[in-house]
């Protein structure tokens, strides 16, 4: 074996235990969302696999706040997209005085830590009347996830060239017709990227959802906590419902992965 197969072999087995490293908390809790409660902390990978953790986890509340993560989640990535898209637009294709510092104030809003916006929108919610609601949940993470859109889509929105915008006003295409037609499908990429990040954000999100929640709009990672009681822990049915969890990110990005990539790697490389 010459000295480049040896360093081909090397690069593998450090990309393999890397995978293995980064994949093995969630192979464990798949694992042991399939073994039985009496040896749930086991080593052994000899078990008899079981569904009796996930019947049981998607009994009581579990399912309500299942549905109560996706529609904040969608919600919140649909508005975020709606509003944060044309506002990035507007920043990269316009020229206005102040355009820079609009940029920065609007980064800012991600600059602070969640925990010191916690008093303000608990005591904003409770005058409101959004105190444990669905809406009330999307609209904070649209708040949070505006910024994220906003300074994502300019950039990609700066590397459409703005020649071919251009030739659609000549052929007769309105300002908005161009940017529908020309710049948005051009930066289509980006857009699944960006979509993907917010939508995984709001999913993941626990302490808004901890703090301004209780009941009627509990989300999936507080229903998760509540497993945890005083007379012990059920870790059956917590491990059943953090794959519950994981697989609707999973398998949307599968289903975009294509995108995603070419969105993330886009402007990597300068022609």
């Amino acid at each position: 074996m010459n000295s480049r197969n040896v360093r081909a072999w090397t690069r593998y087995a450090i990309a393999a235990a890397l995978v293995i490293v980064v994949l093995s908390p969630a192979l464990w809790l798949v694992l042991m969302s399939l073994r039985p409660n009496t040896d749930i902390m086991a080593t052994t990978l000899a078990f008899r696999p079981t569904l009796h953790n996930y019947a049981e986890a998607w009994t009581g509340e579990f399912p309500a706040s299942f549905g109560h993560s996706l529609s904040a989640s969608l919600a919140s990535t649909v508005v975020s997209l709606l509003v944060g898209v044309p506002a990035a637009y507007v920043l990269a294709r316009w020229r206005f005085r102040g355009q820079h510092q609009v940029a920065m104030w609007i980064l800012v809003t991600r600059m602070a830590p969640p925990i010191a916006f916690t008093i303000p929108f608990f005591l904003a919610y409770t005058w409101l009347g959004l105190m444990d609601t669905v809406a009330g949940l999307a609209l904070i993470y649209v708040t949070f996830n505006l910024a994220l859109v906003v300074w994502t889509m300019k950039g990609f929105f700066d590397a459409v060239p703005r020649s071919l915008e251009e030739a659609a006003w000549i052929d007769g295409a309105s300002l908005w017709g161009a940017f529908a037609r020309v710049a948005l499908p051009l930066a289509a990429p980006g857009l699944a990227a960006t979509g993907i990040l917010c939508f995984i954000l709001s999913w993941n999100d626990f302490f808004f959802a901890l703090i301004l929640t209780r009941t009627e709009a509990m989300t999936a990672p507080v229903a998760i906590v509540n497993f945890m009681q005083y007379a012990g822990f059920e870790w059956g049915k917590i491990a059943a419902g953090g794959v519950s969890v994981m697989l609707p990110v999973l398998l949307f990005t599968v289903l975009v992965r294509r995108y995603l990539v070419s969105g993330l790697t886009a402007g990597g490389v300068k022609e």
